[in-house]
């Protein structure tokens, strides 16, 4: 028995003496970084503010301040960019990262492996041209769930990814399988028709990890078959969609190119109308009176027309492009100009991934200023995809997601086109001042 305390005592001595040691491991101060700032933007005010410093432990802002503030130890890790204009990371409201630009048959020979593998080689491109978070809307089989949580683990670099997996859409909609004869019997894994459909689908896609949910309110540009102006779901259908979402905590995005598919999509209550190119004044108001968020989805209009011999649209889509060329900016316009909320967004994979910041030089063209531009791409988006307490801003607290460039972007917005540091959740990615 005396042997036996004497175990039990000596067992109760090392116990409490890892615990002691694992409370003071907890204790101890990680490394910090701190970088020095030679400019900083404050995208809520438009204020520059110069030689900041801005420390980070972990994966988080600790402060943001004068440079003369901070007392510097040691044992930081420090990163020198007296030169650059430093901001936070920049979010896209509408990716797709698992698709390249193949279109028609093309793409009916890349499997779901296939297509996580070209996400995970998006990933790192889009990360690396300054997009720290994406919402990723639309992707076949859960290829972008498993991008996601790759990215997550660490297996492989990327933005952070709200990500949707399979859209819904109606048979033979926008957001099916248009391309293939009766006899392949191929139906998209996001179809579903009727309110008790809708709903399962709903269910069925959170069930396998969406965070978000993407619906097909109008046909579409790159399907075949299907008109942009038609509506396609119903508003009982939407309406039954979105409470079913909301309920569940997730967002959704609705596809819609056509005035009716828009004002049922917003009086639905969806968070975001991704394109509108066909609205018209009485879907402006729409969005506007709901509050409904705009992702205009702009650039890729000028891209396509630009790169018109390297696009290779089949000829059913290069009509619906020209349709959708003709009215989208000027729809855009008067969203803009009605005060409709706007979230920056790109569809991305339209034309290739790394090119997302182009977006926003064309909304400056249409009269936004620079600060507006980019505060679609950090506030409003932040604000859109529920994370307003994780990015969108240089503040304590938030995600250390830090992008830098050589020229002041309130002066030239076309700098974000060339970022030259990024950090993303306090990891430096990119560098290219140590050049």
């Amino acid at each position: 028995m005396k042997k036996l305390i004497g175990r039990t005592k000596s067992w109760w001595s090392i116990f409490i003496l890892l615990a002691l040691a694992a409370s003071t491991c907890a204790q101890a101060p990680g490394k910090r970084t701190v970088i020095h700032a030679g400019k900083l933007l404050d995208v809520k005010t438009g204020k520059i503010e110069t030689n900041q410093a801005i420390v980070i432990e972990g994966d988080k802002i600790v402060s943001v301040g004068p440079a003369s503030a901070v007392q510097s130890s040691a044992d930081d890790n420090t990163i020198e960019l007296p030169n650059a204009s430093l901001l936070p990371g920049l979010i896209d409201a509408h990716t797709h990262l698992t698709f390249n630009p193949h279109f028609g048959y093309d793409s009916l020979g890349i499997s779901v492996p296939r297509e996580a593998l070209i996400g995970a080689h998006n990933a790192r491109i889009t990360l690396e041209a300054g997009i720290t978070t994406v919402r990723n809307v639309g992707a076949d089989g859960y290829a972008d769930v498993a991008l996601r949580d790759a990215i997550n683990a660490g297996d492989v670099p990327g933005p952070h990814m709200l990500v949707s997996g399979p859209p819904l859409g109606i048979t033979g909609g926008h957001c099916d399988n248009d391309l293939l004869p009766f006899e392949f019997h191929a139906t998209e894994g996001g179809v579903a028709d009727g309110v008790e459909q809708v709903q399962h689908k709903v269910r069925e896609v959170i069930k396998y990890g969406a965070d978000l949910i993407k619906v097909c309110a109008t046909g579409g540009v790159l399907s075949r078959g299907d008109d942009p102006n038609a509506s396609q779901y119903t508003l009982e259908e939407m309406k039954a969609i979105v409470a079913d979402a909301h309920r569940l905590g997730r967002k959704v995005a609705a596809h819609a190119h056509g005035a009716q598919g828009v004002i049922w999509a917003s009086e639905a209550g969806v968070d975001s109308v991704e394109h509108g190119h066909l609205m018209n004044d009485a879907a402006v108001a729409t969005l506007k009176k709901n509050g409904t968020y705009l992702v205009p989805t702009l650039y890729l209009v000028d891209w396509q027309r630009e790169h018109a011999h390297e696009a290779n649209l089949p000829d059913y889509a290069k009509k619906k492009m020209e349709m959708v060329s003709q009215t989208g900016k000027a729809n855009a316009k008067k969203a803009f100009e009605a005060g409709v909320k706007i979230g920056m967004g790109t569809d991305a994979a339209v034309y290739p991934h790394g090119l997302n910041a182009h977006e926003l030089a064309v909304y400056v063209s249409l009269g936004m200023s620079p600060l507006q531009a980019i505060q679609t791409a950090t506030i409003n988006d932040a604000d859109l995809l529920g994370w307003s307490d994780k990015i969108g801003t240089l503040q304590p607290g938030k995600w250390a997601d830090i992008i830098a460039v050589d020229r002041d972007p309130l002066q030239d917005i076309t700098s974000l086109q060339h970022v030259k540091f990024v950090m993303k959740s306090g990891e430096v990615v990119k560098n290219e001042y140590t050049k």
